[in-house]
């Protein structure tokens, strides 16, 4: 799986996974989504270990990146809510630091 693909994977997973657990407690949700919520908690942690790296630390430091700009497409789409300029200029800000991270030229 290419990089970028399990990063997309990893994101949507992770915020699909933490979010089950968010409409448990501040939603008052059945306890029935904290399963779905472990189970994409699981896919994410999976889809971080087919990143090409050699280090996991690197690894995750990039997804750092891919999540900040995830978390503000599902500000958008799933909670309704705009994003403004400064989400948008801190998401850009933080991509082109995972992509120097992530595929600057190493020794």
């Amino acid at each position: 799986m290419p990089t970028i693909a399990a990063y997309v994977l990893a994101a949507a997973a992770e915020i699909g996974g933490c979010f089950a657990f968010w409409a448990v407690v501040r939603l008052g949700k059945s306890p029935w989504w904290l399963g779905a919520g472990l189970a994409s908690l699981v896919l994410f942690a999976t889809a971080l270990t087919v990143v090409d790296s050699a280090a996991a630390g690197r690894a995750y430091a990039a997804y750092g990146g891919v999540y900040i700009v995830a978390s503000i497409v599902w500000l958008a789409l799933v909670e309704g809510v705009r994003p403004d300029r400064f989400d948008l200029a801190g998401a850009a800000i933080c991509l082109v630091g995972a992509g120097i991270i992530l595929f600057g030229p190493r020794g």
